[in-house]
């Protein structure tokens, strides 16, 4: 969630919780809730409400990476994640793919310069009409280790106290690392060009019945290029979905999608920590995004990317965030249902 608030001067932890404070919000995708939410203690209404911009949630509109357009395409698995899973969408063929690019804001008309975090949820469903969805995002690891910790960390980001987020940085010493990737990592010019990381772990049943610990990524075909974010804000508010729409109308643009297995041993609680390079990868297949389409009317719009819906052949881990992100989406989604007549859709003679 961005947060203008200026931190102390000259305060060296300062300027990092300042970018934790702006990516925090942003990065709310993946902070969704399980068996921890009670009611005395946190719940799903608690983090939606502790992720709002400080004018409150826009009607109508996700509670989170508010701002996205819709994609349709194809899953193009080449037979490589049978060995990993048993899932149909694994197995050698086709799929088609309802997708979202999104950014990482709570404001659905922030400019495109105002957050570091870019997302994209992807449901891919099988012939026997099972699906895999998942919500990836750009960091290649989160900003803290828990649940708890991330509503935390969005309660200190919005809190009035100067040294909220000193103390915060403080107690939650792994947002070190997140704060220096968002100062140091290259803004790019499109969605194309971005990896998307699934950071949670998941565990991957195979025929044989054995499992495996995976995360996953998307590595983009395009090649990455590196602009100024002033420059991005030249481009205008909404850069970003002009040139993917544009993009994609000259041609399909494609990803890489790859499976990290862990070794034992990993951490597989904790997504703020990256597993190492050197573990086993399978390329299983390619994503494929050849139609774009403006999220009112386009066939996102009313998708819920719960990453705990899952096919056969994989299922969720110890990793507690997929529960939590299942638990606040579907609370989310339930508002902004009831909200639908805020939202601000295209009357049908106004389409192209």
């Amino acid at each position: 969630m961005p947060d203008t608030r200026r931190p102390p001067a000259r305060s060296p932890v300062g300027s990092l919780v300042l970018i934790a404070a702006i990516v925090g919000g942003s990065a709310a995708a993946f902070a969704y809730t399980g068996g921890w939410l009670s009611p005395d203690r946190l719940s799903p209404q608690k983090l939606l409400t502790a992720m709002a911009p400080p004018t409150g949630a826009v009607p109508g509109h996700r509670r989170n990476h508010s701002k996205g357009i819709c994609f349709t395409g194809s899953f193009e698995a080449n037979g490589q994640g049978a060995q990993l899973s048993r899932a149909p969408m694994l197995a050698a063929g086709r799929y088609p793919v309802v997708g979202r690019f999104n950014y990482g804001t709570p404001d659905p008309n922030a400019d495109d310069k105002t957050s570091r975090v870019r997302g994209i949820g992807l449901q891919i469903t099988a012939p026997d009409g099972s699906q895999w969805r998942s919500a990836m995002i750009s960091p290649p690891f989160f900003p803290v280790s828990t649940p708890d910790a991330f509503y935390a960390l969005l309660t200190a980001s919005g809190s009035k106290d100067p040294d909220a987020m000193k103390g915060f940085a403080a107690a939650h010493p792994e947002i070190a690392n997140f704060g220096a990737w968002a100062k140091s990592a290259p803004w790019t010019p499109s969605y194309a060009e971005n990896r998307f990381n699934g950071l949670n772990s998941f565990i991957f049943t195979d025929a044989s019945g054995t499992d495996r610990t995976v995360r996953w990524s998307l590595i983009p075909a395009a090649a990455a290029e590196s602009i100024a974010p002033d420059d991005l804000a030249k481009r205008g508010p909404n850069a970003l979905e002009d040139e993917i729409m544009q993009r994609v109308a000259a041609g399909p643009q494609r990803w890489t999608l790859s499976v990290q297995v862990a070794n034992p041993g990993d951490p597989t609680v904790d997504p703020s920590k990256a597993w190492p390079d050197d573990r086993r990868t399978v390329e299983v297949g390619t994503l494929v995004a050849d139609k774009i389409e403006p999220e009112p009317d386009g066939p996102c719009r009313d998708i819920n990317y719960d990453p705990t819906i899952l096919p056969s052949g994989m299922r969720t881990s110890d990793d507690p965030f997929p529960a939590a992100r299942s638990a606040a989406y579907r609370v989310s989604f339930d508002r902004r249902t009831a909200e639908a007549k805020d939202y601000p859709r295209t009357a049908p003679e106004a389409k192209p």
